[in-house]
């Protein structure tokens, strides 16, 4: 059974997301170990400069660097990343899955994440040329890897 890690910058903090995340690690333990990881998050100083946010966007992914295990397959969601459709993306879940056991997603704070991030990942993926906020963004993940199983699985699943 593959493993699927996602580390991700903060905390989530509405009920509801909670219970949304709640719900699809539950769907999702049918077919793969789950193990998410919330880092803290810097606070972001009020009418910051640039090098302050530079500096919190550097230090966060310092944070999710070393949360990271190398020999995992390592996919960052990144707005300059691929699009995929879901049918695409359940098609990458599945290779992977063949030549790894464990794939990493990397979600990054609300300034996203330095190069070096970019530059130890296997992949980049972009879910939209929107900014979804990174609570929300959690739960969509999630759904999309439950959804890319039920594909793979030819199990049905609304569309």
């Amino acid at each position: 059974m593959v493993k699927i890690n996602i580390i991700c910058i903060g905390k989530i903090k509405e009920k509801y997301l909670q219970d949304a995340i709640n719900e699809y690690s539950k769907r999702l333990s049918k077919y793969c170990k789950l193990k998410i990881i919330e880092l803290p998050d810097k606070k972001i100083p009020d009418n910051s400069n640039l090098k302050e946010r530079f500096n919190v966007r550097n230090f966060e992914s310092n944070e999710l660097l070393s949360n990271i295990s190398k020999d995992s397959f390592i996919i960052c969601l990144d707005l300059k990343g691929t699009q995929y459709t879901s049918e695409e993306f359940a098609n990458k879940i599945n290779n992977i899955q063949l030549t790894k056991s464990s794939i990493t997603f990397i979600i990054g704070g609300s300034l996203g994440f330095n190069d070096d991030i970019r530059k130890i990942s296997n992949l980049s993926i972009s879910f939209s040329k929107m900014t979804f906020p990174h609570q929300l963004f959690r739960v969509i993940l999630l759904e999309q890897i439950y959804r890319a199983f039920k594909i793979n699985n030819n199990e049905t699943y609304h569309k």
